[in-house]
This record gives C-alpha cells, structure tokens and sequence, in this order.
C-alpha cells in the first residue's frame, strides 16, 4: 500500500524543500500522511476546476504546484475562496502536496527543463546555491538567433499561439537565461552573467523597461504557460516511480487570461 508520506517524501527528494525560497510554503500542506493513495491528480493551482476533478476522480493526492494554502489562514471557512477550496478538499480527504519553488529549481525541474527544451547548452542555476543546483537557468544557443526567432521556438515548444517580448527584434541573442512564471527579481543576475534574452513567464511593466534600457531582450509567454508542461511531466515522474497508482494531470485547468482580438 502506498501512502501520502510515501509520495510525499519521494517529492521531498526530487524537490528537495531547501531549494524553495524562504517566503514560500512548500511539502505536505493539507492531510493524513499515513492515509492510503490510489489515485493522484497533478495541477498547477488548485481552483474550483480542478478541485472539483480531484474530487470527482477520486483522488487521494492533488500535487498542486501553486501552495494551498500559500499564506497563514486565520480561521478556515466556506466565506473566503481558499477556505472554501481547503474545506471541500478536507471534507473528501484530499491530500495537497505543493513543491513549488522547490520545483522550479530542482535537477529536474521546471527551468531545467524549460532551458533543455529551448535547446540550451551549458546549462547552470542563474543564482547557485548549493550541490550544483539553485535558481532560475542560463545557457548557450549552438547558434545565434534573432530575438524574435528565439521567441518562436519558445512558442512552439510551450504550445503558444502568442508571447510577449520586449527589445529589438533583430537583436542577436546567444546566451539566454530562464526564469519561470513570475521571476522578473531575476533580472538583474541574467544581465551580470552577460544574458543577451531572458524567458520569463511574466514581468511587471518596470521590469520590461529595466531591461529594455539594460538592451537585454525578454519573452513572455505568460504564467500559466511557462510552468504547466512541466506539471505534465511530474505526472509522468510519479508514474513511473510508482506505477501501481493512477497519475493523471488535471484536464480541466486552463489559463484565466484570454486574448481578445480587436
């Protein structure tokens, strides 16, 4: 029989909790360690979608890679959306495990595999820290691109129809630095490697004008996009460690921003 602290600290290992950053709230966030699992669902953030799949397909684990809850609750009721969310996962005796951060800078996490899949070569943490592991991702293209070309690839390996990108389109671009979903702090150490782009999943309006004037190239593909294959991935992960329980990555959840044409 595997149970929640089985896979949990088979994730404690993957993503080792020490990798995460100190303001986050990573590991076994709501359960019964010793209680059973047969069914795990993966999702990128727990919402009313993907909650009520977890429940409907009857899963004991939901690893969510967005912490639930992220912030110290005061009371846990159905009158605010995260007590709502946690009160109904109880109630069903849903566990939530969230690696997060963690995640993102693990030997096999989220940047890694972002900058592996934009066919980065050389690839090392932007921001080290111990064992060869840490934050964020920086590489080498085999050739140069053009800014906007690298954007392409981006958008093709993430399944994007648009990104956002900031700087001169003709811009040569041959070392890259990776930094997934909101990690615009990052910033500043991708232009002290000698970063000609950075890939970000998103950045505030002074970030992009920062590196702008910085003439380092950046490419938005948005949040939702830059970390969700990799929630896919973890899926398959846990499936082949334990391949006695059924994994699946949720099938509801979808990105909350739309592009409207005008």
């Amino acid at each position: 029989m595997t149970t929640v602290h089985d896979v949990a600290s088979f994730l404690d290992q993957f993503a080792p909790r020490r990798l995460a950053e100190d303001w986050d709230n990573v590991g076994l966030l709501v359960g019964d360690p010793d209680g059973s699992v047969a069914r795990v669902m993966t999702c990128l953030t727990i919402t009313p979608a993907t909650a009520a799949e977890a429940v409907e397909g009857r899963a004991e684990l939901i690893v969510a890679h967005h912490p639930l809850p992220f912030r110290p609750l005061k009371r846990l009721t159905t009158e605010t959306v995260p007590g709502r969310l946690l009160y109904g996962l109880i109630s069903a005796e849903v566990a939530v495990y969230s690696p997060h951060t963690a995640f993102d800078s693990a030997a096999e996490g989220i940047n890694q595999r972002l900058a592996a899949g934009l066919g980065l070569r050389g690839i090392a943490p932007l921001v080290p820290h111990d064992e060869g592991l840490g934050t964020g991702r920086q590489g080498w293209l085999e050739e140069p691109l053009r800014l906007d070309d690298l954007g392409r690839r981006v958008a093709e390996f993430l399944g994007v129809e648009r990104l956002g990108a900031v700087g001169d389109p003709e811009q040569s671009v041959r070392t890259v630095a990776v930094g997934c979903g909101a990690a615009g702090e990052l910033l500043e150490a991708a232009r002290e490697a000698g970063c000609d782009a950075m890939v970000l999943g998103e950045a505030r309006f002074h970030t992009c004008l920062e590196a702008e004037a910085a003439g380092l190239g950046l490419l938005l593909p948005g949040h939702f996009a830059s970390e969700r294959f990799a929630v896919e991935c973890l899926a398959e992960v846990l499936s082949r460690q334990f391949p006695d329980l059924e994994v699946w990555a949720s099938s509801q959840e979808r990105d909350p921003i739309r592009w409207l044409g005008c």
